[in-house]
């Protein structure tokens, strides 16, 4: 690892392959895994805690492989319990499957909350002191950094402060190197996590060299206040996952904190220059964790710098934090001006300049789009979360699109037969590129999945670049529910090629039509982009 690289202001723990993977609908593979660590070393944490060897066979394989990496930035933790009751350290086969893991630090869990001790491990609270104080010296004489979670710690603190406050000298005395205050049941606020974590600052003080940590759950929406708060009080360790998911409500979203830690609180906690790819990296692993990152997160989410109305559109052009609290290019996100009925001509002119850079808030072309984006609204279009279909209209505008390719005849067929025979889709797709016609088909688990299948096969003997092209999400709208049946339906369509996302949206009293422009016009963003990247000039 990279000597200059070691020491962070505040240690980050990304406990995404541990704590994240215990989130509803989460499950890694072994390959999952290892694409995730490489991520996180990428981003430059301190720590990652890759899971518990001791709970299944797939986990040690993953410590056998992981160990074959080479990490600049960040360091592998194994994690698991203090002892079992009843038997010594030595011999407790969890605890040899961590040190078997390899890794350079443990992170063992211990109760704070006599509750716990006594109702759940059902042990004396003298004993739990003990299984504490026997594990931590075990793995200290194997070696091993110690990174002791204090579980439960606040709800102990609030219950029997003396005793949670024991448990925590114990650790300390048995040579822990970080303590952890962990906020497991996630329903503390930021006053109890501050007065918590003094109260442990003060009992350590003998102990400089020891790193005080939180671990905050969400359940009362207050995970990421509360580690902020305890950096303000002190802490100088802190954990999470970067996306946020994880047991119940999840974790702590390091992607939302680090940020604000960083700029906010002026504390150094990533290597620098790391802070400007936080948005990318959380999409890569929320794209490996097949999740979507929520749009609305702080500061790396598709929201966070996304502004609707006109007035504040206008005064971000003139005034970049009149309505924004940060610049985007700071965690690498983008300004995203929306397209809509109340957007103002000074968004629309932002966001043509894309395409021509000279147009003006006072251009003809502006009032046009303007126009032509209030008549679409009132058909029932909606360009806001379409950003690649408004490009497209604002080509059209200017004269600056050249139609790709044209469908010339397409048929879709639904079979639902009965008995054990599954529901399926077919359709059939002639285009014209150039000239030349191509006829292609294709099966699919429904009807847009099937066209989907279809045009692209047609088109990839033009566009071989359009394999890579996959739909990420699609979603339907009934925009008038009085016609009923015969209703305008509303489709968005997003599409990934592995790097890029971009949204389109199409609208029609047919489904399947609407779905098809939305298609047509996500395969020709696509296409003019690559086109206009590789010949650096404009259609």
């Amino acid at each position: 690892m990279n000597s200059n690289t070691v020491t962070q202001e505040i240690e980050i723990l990304d406990t995404t392959l541990r704590d994240g993977a215990q989130g509803e609908g989460i499950s890694f593979s072994v390959q999952d895994k290892l694409s995730v660590v490489r991520a996180l070393d990428e981003l430059g944490v301190t720590w990652i805690e890759a899971g518990n060897p001791g709970s299944n066979p797939k986990d040690m394989e993953f410590f056998h492989l992981v160990s074959e990496l080479k990490l600049e930035h960040a360091k592998l933790c194994a994690f698991g319990p203090t002892r079992k009751k009843g038997i010594k350290a030595a011999d407790d086969p969890q605890l040899k499957s961590l040190i078997e893991a390899n890794t350079e630090a443990i992170a063992i869990f211990g109760k704070s909350w006599d509750l716990h001790v006594t109702e759940i491990l059902r042990v004396s609270l003298e004993e739990n002191l003990e299984m504490i104080a026997e594990t931590i010296a075990f793995l200290k004489a194997q070696g091993k950094t110690v990174i002791y979670d204090a579980e439960h710690f606040f709800d102990g603190w609030l219950a029997n402060p003396e005793y949670a406050l024991s448990t925590v000298k114990a650790a300390a005395d048995s040579g822990a190197d970080r303590i952890v205050l962990c906020d497991t049941n996630g329903g503390s606020f930021p006053d109890s996590i501050t007065a918590g974590l003094k109260a442990v600052a003060a009992l350590l003080t003998n102990y400089p060299a020891l790193l005080i940590g939180v671990h905050a759950h969400n359940d009362a929406d207050m995970a990421s206040a509360n580690t902020a708060a305890a950096v303000q009080a002190g802490a100088r360790h802190i954990q999470g996952t970067l996306v946020g998911f994880g047991e119940r409500c999840g974790n702590t979203s390091l992607a939302s904190v680090i940020p604000s830690i960083e700029l906010k609180l002026n504390r150094h906690c990533l290597p620098a220059g790391k802070l400007e790819h936080i948005s990318e990296i959380t999409r890569k692993v929320a794209e490996i964790a097949n999740v979507a990152v929520p749009d609305n997160m702080p500061y790396v989410g598709a929201h966070a710098f996304a502004h609707k109305a006109g007035m504040h559109a206008d005064g971000i052009l003139k005034v970049r934090h009149s309505f924004e609290h940060i610049d985007p290019a700071l965690v690498g996100n983008d300004r995203r001006f929306l397209m809509s009925e109340v957007g103002g001509r000074s968004a629309i002119a932002e966001r043509a300049k894309k395409i021509d850079p000279s147009i003006t808030k006072e251009d003809p072309v502006t009032a046009a789009l303007a126009s032509k984006l209030k008549s679409l609204e009132a058909e029932g279009w909606a360009f806001e979360g379409a950003d690649g279909s408004f490009e497209l209209l604002v080509r059209r505008e200017l004269g600056r699109y050249k139609p790709l390719f044209h469908i010339e005849a397409y048929r879709v067929v639904s079979e639902h037969p009965t008995g054990e025979t599954l529901a399926c889709s077919h359709a059939w797709v002639k285009v014209l590129v150039d000239g030349q016609h191509e006829i292609a088909a294709a099966e699919g688990a429904g009807p847009v999945n099937a066209m989907d299948g279809a045009l692209r096969r047609a088109l990839q003997h033009f566009y071989p670049e359009l394999e890579k092209v996959r739909l990420a999400d699609y979603k339907v709208r009934v925009i008038d529910g009085n016609a009923a049946t015969a209703a305008k339906v509303r489709v968005l369509i997003e599409s990934t090629d592995g790097q890029n996302r971009w949204t389109t949206v199409g609208v029609s009293e047919d489904i399947i039509d609407a779905s098809r422009a939305a298609l047509v016009d996500s395969i020709e963003y696509k296409l003019i982009g690559d086109i206009e990247r590789k010949f650096k000039t404009y259609l």
